[in-house]
């Protein structure tokens, strides 16, 4: 599902449009002649460009009426000349350019005909008029940037860019959230539990999100990659340290890379350390599942797991074991199985988990990564955090969080993968977090799961064409005091 509409809830605050939108059927040009001018003649066709622009140039016995439009289905710019004669001898052009296609004249019978100009990337048509000799000056521009601005309700303001660039057009979509006026940040879970995947919007529906963006990583089991943690539980720890965000007790988002370390000790004070939480058990593995993973551990054979209830074994198992509320299940394989094998019912087991001082404190948090600004500058850590090309390479549909000097959040979507946007890079990505006055910033999951909501609405468009389903997302609620 994809909605290109603005929300309806959205009242136009300073529709600031500094140039003008492209995307959309619209007259951007209008010319008069004066009366008892003779006919024009359409003598002769030029046309230059360069890495800004790209200039057709008609040269006319005389000024004629005129008309310019763009249109997006297909991407094109019409120079409709009602009155005027084409005896330039000029059918049609083909041009060896990145954004233009080729020119060709298509008569409308009864003395009317337009030019067409066919467009590979959407530009911006701005025309002029010259004399001595007369010339109607059409400039394709390649180069331009316009912001439109929505207040959704206090405290919550909507923005959306569009600029065109020598690399193609790139559209953003911004939201300005003010906790001071009631709201904080909460990720929510697919089907609230990490196995299982589902749609953004379904997600913003059970969690009357006022907006959301898609988060973390995640597997297509559902399984988060990285840190997550909701209402000071640890939901999923990071393999290796990744910038997260994490919101302290006092609201204050605050960002790094934490790193997680967790243990069993055994009644004999054995220290047995936890590979992960709520994923997937592998061999001589011993992972922690809470009641966010699912109903069941969903683990097969070759292991051994106890359920833990106030420090206390309460029931062992060999798989798939049921978690209930209050409860944790230790599931155990291989070497760790084999240390944990004269554990009986009764028996005590302590589980330590730390993310450090600070971020034990953290009442929700979410990780990804890279960094893309810190103290105000930009501050990348991709090679740091070891992401590959499928992160760091290329343009691409993007997903940010910010904050900003005064503590408002940015929540930012790019989209990528068209010829309406084709994406940012991570350095393009930093430069634009740190334009809208970010002082912190992280990159999230992209690609196809970059999807912003606003309302009940997509206000982005998703590169797949339609919502994918997601291990989890970010939302944008209001506190409870609210």
């Amino acid at each position: 599902m994809t909605n290109m509409q603005k929300p309806q809830s959205c009242k136009p605050l300073a529709a600031v449009l500094l140039l003008l939108m492209i995307l959309a059927t619209s007259a951007v040009a209008w010319a008069k002649p004066a009366v008892g001018t003779p006919v024009p003649y359409l003598e002769k066709v030029r046309h230059h460009a360069d890495q800004d622009s790209f200039r057709i140039v008609l040269e006319l016995t005389a000024i004629p009426a005129y008309t310019v439009s763009v249109t997006e289905t297909p991407h094109q710019v019409e120079i409709e000349l009602p009155d005027t004669v084409n005896r330039s001898a000029v059918g049609q052009l083909s041009f060896v350019d990145p954004f233009i296609d080729k020119l060709r004249f298509v008569d409308l019978g009864g003395g009317r005909f337009k030019a067409v100009v066919s467009l590979k990337l959407p530009v911006l048509p701005k025309v002029s008029m010259l004399s001595s000799p007369n010339r109607l000056v059409v400039d394709l521009l390649k180069n331009y940037q316009s912001r439109s601005e929505y207040v959704i309700a206090p405290g919550l303001i909507y923005r959306e860019f569009l600029a065109g660039r020598s690399a193609g057009p790139v559209k953003a979509h911004l939201l300005e959230v003010d906790f001071k006026a009631g709201y904080e940040l909460r990720p929510v879970l697919s089907n609230d539990s990490v196995a299982g995947i589902e749609a953004l919007s379904e997600m913003a529906a059970r969690s009357q999100a006022v907006a959301m963006i898609n988060g973390p990583y995640y597997m297509r089991s559902g399984e988060i990659l990285g840190l997550l943690k909701i209402d000071r539980t640890l939901v999923s720890t990071p393999d290796t340290p990744r910038t997260s965000f994490g919101v302290l007790p006092d609201g204050k988002i605050i960002f790094d890379s934490p790193a997680y370390s967790g243990h069993v000790e055994l009644p004999d004070k054995t220290k047995i350390p936890i590979d992960g939480v709520n994923r997937g058990r592998g061999e001589s593995e011993l992972i922690l599942y809470n009641t966010y993973y699912a109903y069941w551990t969903l683990t097969s054979g070759g292991g051994r797991e106890f359920l833990v209830r106030d420090g206390r074994i309460v029931d062992i198992r060999n798989d798939n074991s049921v978690i209930p509320e209050g409860a944790v299940v230790i599931s155990a394989s291989g070497r760790q199985a084999w240390l944990m094998a004269d554990l009986k019912i009764g028996d005590p087991l302590k589980i330590v988990q730390t993310l450090g001082p600070v971020w034990d404190k953290v009442t929700q948090a979410v990780g990804a990564g890279p960094c893309l600004v810190k103290n105000g500058e930009i501050y990348m850590t991709t090679l740091g955090e070891e992401f590959g090309s499928d992160v760091a390479g290329g343009r691409a549909p993007r997903t940010a969080l910010g904050i900003t000097k005064d503590g408002k959040a940015l929540l930012v979507v790019v989209d990528g993968r068209s010829r309406a946007s084709v994406g940012y890079t991570l350095l393009e990505l930093a430069r634009f977090m740190l334009e809208q006055g970010a002082v912190e910033a992280m990159n999230l999951d992209g690609g196809g799961s970059s999807q912003m909501i606003v309302g009940n609405q997509i206000v982005n468009a998703p590169s797949d064409g339609r919502e994918r389903r997601l291990g989890a997302g970010i939302a944008v609620v209001k506190t409870k005091q609210q």
